[in-house]
């Protein structure tokens, strides 16, 4: 609600969904043809050429994920810290950054195993967290006030430069709101029928999560006056408003113990996310994408520990920076590898290989890619100059260390002649 002053930051999400509809699509052409474990790093790597271009885009993509990923995971630490002084008053900004290092290394400890109590736990993690989003959507829905939900402030959509801008952080966070809708593409080769259960996933995981965020919110300003909680700067309730939006309606004693309830929805997050993220640059590394280092296994329990180790602790480091600028920065950085890369991996490949099996074939095409090229511009140029050189220095740096990466190697471009 802060991005843009009141409800009309909903128009965020809106935007959010028009971004990631198109940009569904892209995917699903992607998945559905090419369903390899690892996504981005198999379409960019056969939309730009497996032994040349490909070669600097999928590294690229490794690249960025070392710090787009933990970015995503510290921004579930630091939502579980802030969540906490809820339950404990007075804490101050150390309080929470320790509190966030302290979930980040428990986060690592838990996972530090082999793969099979995992899935237990994982299935305990997701089934707290399906039943504190019912309660919230079930219960903003038995107290919703329109009145309150609706009370826009004066000038609420006036056009400016401010707007535009607003509107870019909103939308921002809407996305973020959104990521995950692509993630069985990450297991594209454990998918049964992948031409038909991904695209179907990916456009039922949209839909769901506008459904479920739209619920959500509407069910926080319906009941909390938005004024409580904006500008989220000068509001400490801005921290735990789900704690402010149960206590209005059961009490402290309710509330508290939904928090908790909350903690561990944000844990079981977190938990998923890392669990899932470390094995992305493991598999870059077992096929010579990256560096060969990533590719080692515990030499007991079987588990890529040292990429749990890197996405872990650089996870636990961005925890200490403020969470607005770690969703910007997440967002941007993947923007011009992930994102825009893929639409131009769609379009080098229909043009490479237009006889190439297409299970799902993008609608309009190319009119989807274009709307979602549009809005990926517009998210990223509407972000804060400091966030744009950070995006743009990763990939900066990501081409110097590919470089001599692959001089060390001996790989294109660097390959010896005839090799």
């Amino acid at each position: 609600m802060s991005a843009l002053g009141g409800p009309q930051a909903m128009v965020g999400w809106l935007v959010a969904v028009l971004i990631v509809i198109p940009d569904g699509m892209v995917w699903s052409e992607l998945g559905a043809s090419l369903p390899g474990s690892g996504g981005s790093y198999v379409y960019l790597r056969e939309g730009y050429g497996r032994e040349t271009w490909g070669r600097l885009a999928a590294f690229l993509f490794i690249w960025q994920f070392i710090l787009s990923g933990p970015l995503e995971i510290a921004s579930g630490y630091i939502g579980f810290s802030r969540y906490v002084g809820y339950l404990w008053p007075g804490l101050g900004q150390w309080d929470f950054a320790l509190i966030a290092a302290v979930v980040g290394v428990l986060n690592v400890a838990l996972l530090y195993r082999a793969i099979g109590p995992i899935g237990k736990l994982t299935v305990t993690l997701w089934v707290g967290t399906l039943l504190t989003t019912g309660a919230v959507i079930a219960t903003g829905a038995l107290h919703f006030d329109p009145a309150k939900a609706f009370d826009f402030p004066p000038g609420a959509f006036q056009f400016s430069l401010g707007f535009l801008l607003g509107l870019g952080a909103a939308s921002r966070i809407g996305i973020y709101d959104y990521l995950g809708y692509y993630d069985v593409c990450y297991i594209g080769e454990e998918v049964r029928d992948p031409g038909r259960v991904i695209p179907r996933s990916i456009f039922w995981s949209i839909l769901a999560v506008a459904l479920i965020y739209l619920a959500i919110n509407l069910s926080i300003i319906g009941v909390v006056p938005w004024r409580e909680f904006v500008p989220a700067s000068e509001r400490p309730g801005a921290d735990f408003v789900v704690s402010l939006f149960m206590e209005k309606i059961y009490g402290h004693r309710v509330a508290a113990l939904f928090t908790a309830m909350i903690l561990w929805t944000a844990f079981g997050s977190v938990f998923a996310l890392l669990l899932g993220y470390s094995r992305i640059p493991y598999a870059a590394a077992l096929d010579g994408y990256f560096f060969k280092v990533f590719g080692r296994l515990h030499p007991t329990k079987g588990f890529p520990h040292v990429s749990l180790l890197v996405i872990g602790i650089v996870s636990i480091l961005c925890s200490f920076v403020s969470l607005g600028l770690v969703i910007d920065a997440l967002i941007t950085t993947r923007i011009l590898v992930q994102f825009i890369g893929q639409i131009g991996a769609v379009a080098l490949l229909r043009k490479r290989t237009p006889e190439a099996s297409r299970p799902y074939k993008m609608w309009l095409y190319p009119l989807p890619s274009l709307v979602a090229l549009a809005g990926w511009i517009f998210v990223f140029a509407t972000s804060e100059p400091l966030v744009i050189l950070f995006g743009l220095g990763t990939l900066m740096l990501g081409g110097v260390g590919f470089l001599a990466w692959s001089w060390h190697v001996r790989s294109w471009p660097f390959a010896p002649a005839g090799a």
